[in-house]
């Protein structure tokens, strides 16, 4: 086994690894953890099958395996953002709507008070 299957082999456990226990700490939620682990166990096997990644690229038309790999990894960030738009849009939307309800709820509050000194 070379030094570099080695490394890439630790790295990938490391992510692994570290993703897990933030999530067992509730530091990271489960839902946005899934990405993290696929991309972990997806260079866990290409680390330990390293035939798979060139029967892959070639599969796919890549004369040079690495450059794959890179599209792969470019592809989890393309995910990755994506998710996390999606979760900006929807807690933006969220901030409006209770922005919103704050206002009407001091709104009515003001009425309460203004009533109660009459």
């Amino acid at each position: 086994m070379e030094v570099v299957q080695i490394l890439s082999i630790t790295v990938s456990l490391f992510i692994m690894v570290t993703v897990i226990e933030l999530i067992r700490r509730g530091a990271f939620k489960e839902r946005y953890a899934l990405l993290w682990l696929f991309s972990s166990l997806v260079l866990l096997i290409f680390s330990i099958w390293r035939n798979l990644l060139d029967y892959m690229a070639r599969l796919f038309g890549f004369f040079y395996p690495p450059s794959f790999l890179f599209l792969l990894g470019f592809g989890f960030l393309m995910l990755i953002t994506l998710h996390f738009s999606m979760v900006i849009s929807n807690l933006s939307e969220k901030n409006k709507k209770m922005a919103q309800e704050l206002g009407l709820m001091k709104d009515e509050l003001e009425q309460l008070k203004k009533d109660k000194n009459t």
